[in-house]
């Protein structure tokens, strides 16, 4: 799952950064409501986590063009306790939740939970390509009754080649979606991971292979 938080106090931002990573998500942070419509607007992630006063671009003006703009990716609100009248805009916005500062993080992760699951293309735990199943619960690769442990970058590169399944996905693709848009990362650590993912593939004699097209990207296919 991929969230893109927004949150202009820096100590906070890290904080929930590193909390959400460290629960398997991965994530992208922004301090500005701009930037955050900027990052919204690609679509691309599963929730956002938005502040709801921001400097550039207050939240629920930020989700109110969003949503004006077709983006229905669900949101949570982060509010001061009383923002009371903020908090009623934001959901006839078209926030699916909000949380008062101070906040526990247990409640946090646990609302986003919640409103992942309240998604109407909620993915299940288990994604399948023929006989090779990835249980997303336990970041593992299952196939004839044998199973293999992935890490974390691996799960995410497999779970992107399984979800676009038939398509050819490019590494930069999978570097944008794994490590976000402001990273340094070079294509030659997908092709580390790639290598790893297919050494467990065969481990598990599964008829399933990572096929590199030159020029375009990598795509699943059957072997059999």
């Amino acid at each position: 799952m991929r969230i893109l938080i927004a949150e202009d106090d820096p100590k906070l931002l890290k904080s929930l950064m590193h909390i959400f990573e460290l629960n398997h998500y991965s994530v992208d942070g922004v301090d500005n409501g701009n930037d955050a419509f900027d990052f919204a607007s690609s679509d691309e992630y599963d929730g956002l986590v938005l502040d709801i006063m921001m400097p550039g671009m207050d939240g629920v003006t930020l989700l109110g063009k969003l949503r004006a703009n077709g983006i229905t990716t669900p949101a949570l609100f982060l509010t001061a306790r009383t923002e009371i009248d903020q908090r009623i805009e934001g959901l006839d916005a078209g926030a699916d939740d909000y949380l008062p500062k101070p906040f526990s993080m247990g409640e946090l992760l646990a609302r986003v939970r919640a409103m992942l699951r309240r998604k109407e293309n909620f993915t299940p735990d288990m994604l399948n390509f023929g006989a090779l199943s990835l249980n997303r619960s336990t970041y593992e690769l299952v196939c004839g009754g044998k199973s293999h442990a992935l890490s974390g970058k691996e799960f995410q590169v497999m779970e992107m080649l399984m979800q676009n399944r038939g398509a050819i996905v490019t590494a930069e693709q999978l570097i944008t979606h794994i490590w976000g848009w402001n990273t340094n990362v070079d294509t030659s650590v997908i092709y580390v991971h790639v290598s790893n993912i297919r050494k467990k593939i065969e481990a598990l004699s599964a008829p399933v292979a990572i096929k590199f097209v030159k020029g375009a990207g990598y795509t699943l296919e059957a072997t059999v």
